[in-house]
């Protein structure tokens, strides 16, 4: 049973890239393909591949092109990732057909560019963050992601798909198709980029107070946060200072600084974000992470 569920994904994770392929593929049908933008990608080379056809099934096309790298995909990846993006590449290569009955929206190139790119990004963040992919462009990126761990994946699947808005302007021989599709194409990295890791955030508070024992002990016995003292030294007194650094959860917040400050209304409290925090009570690494 065990060996069957290590194959498979949650519910709620299919639902995610359920609404994530529906996103997608109107980011696409609705603002980038009536305005001729490109994409990139596989969908990027299907709709090339298309404009040279009597019928244009850019979904099936990128069905077909994306065959060679899913059985690559399934031998270095992973098996669950695997059957996780074979679905989100067939759900948006079936909503990219089923959303051309739909009226396109005609517009200046560069707001197709602007809202077709947030809504393709948004789109694939969402499954890309179900631990899927559309296929295409996501798993080159992510393959490429497991030698390249510094680098974030929407910059790397940007980089990946700017190669084949390259080939669209050499093809066609259109700077402004170019220019604009790029626009989309970052505007896309950066929403897939806040949808993957701008989500994945929490706060790191850093409290001086000569009260840190009694604050220190009510964040770990009401917050459940684990929390460090660290030495520090004022530098006008130069009188030692204990601090306490602790992470919480973002809907903590509010209830550590009013623990903070009815315990000590003069205390000095200093929050950051902080994204991805790993270890006891929060997000786990693996090799799989993004």
């Amino acid at each position: 049973m065990h060996h069957i569920q290590s194959y498979l994904i949650s519910w709620k994770k299919v639902g995610v890239i359920f609404i994530g392929s529906a996103i997608f593929a109107l980011g696409f049908d609705l603002f980038l393909e009536p305005s001729g933008l490109n994409c990139g990608g596989v969908t990027g080379i299907a709709m090339i591949i298309a404009s040279f056809l009597p019928f244009k099934a850019i979904g099936t096309i990128a069905a077909i092109l994306n065959v060679p790298l899913f059985l690559m995909g399934f031998r270095v990846i992973g098996r669950r990732f695997f059957f996780g993006s074979l679905l989100g590449m067939l759900l948006s290569s079936i909503w990219l057909e089923v959303f051309t009955i739909l009226k396109p929206i005609y517009t200046e190139p560069l707001l197709a560019a602007l809202y077709g790119g947030a809504l393709v990004g948004f789109g694939i963040g969402m499954i890309t963050a179900a631990g899927a992919s559309t296929g295409g462009t996501e798993i080159a990126a992510r393959l490429i992601k497991k030698r390249l761990r510094n680098y974030p994946i929407g910059g790397l699947i940007l980089g990946v798909d700017m190669a084949v808005i390259l080939l669209n302007a050499f093809i066609y021989r259109d700077i402004n198709n170019l220019l604009y599709s790029a626009v989309g194409l970052f505007v896309s990295s950066k929403v897939l980029d806040a949808v993957v890791y701008g989500l994945d955030y929490s706060k790191v508070a850093l409290v001086i107070s000569d009260q840190y024992e009694e604050i220190g002990q009510d964040i770990s016995d009401k917050l459940g946060r684990g929390v460090t003292l660290l030495n520090g030294q004022g530098f006008y007194t130069h009188t030692d200072k204990r601090i306490i650094l602790c992470a919480v959860k973002r809907q903590q917040v509010v209830e550590l600084k009013g623990l903070v400050t009815e315990i000590d209304p003069d205390a000095f409290v200093i929050l950051q974000e902080a994204h991805q925090v790993l270890g006891d009570g929060f997000a786990r690494f693996s090799a799989d992470s993004l």
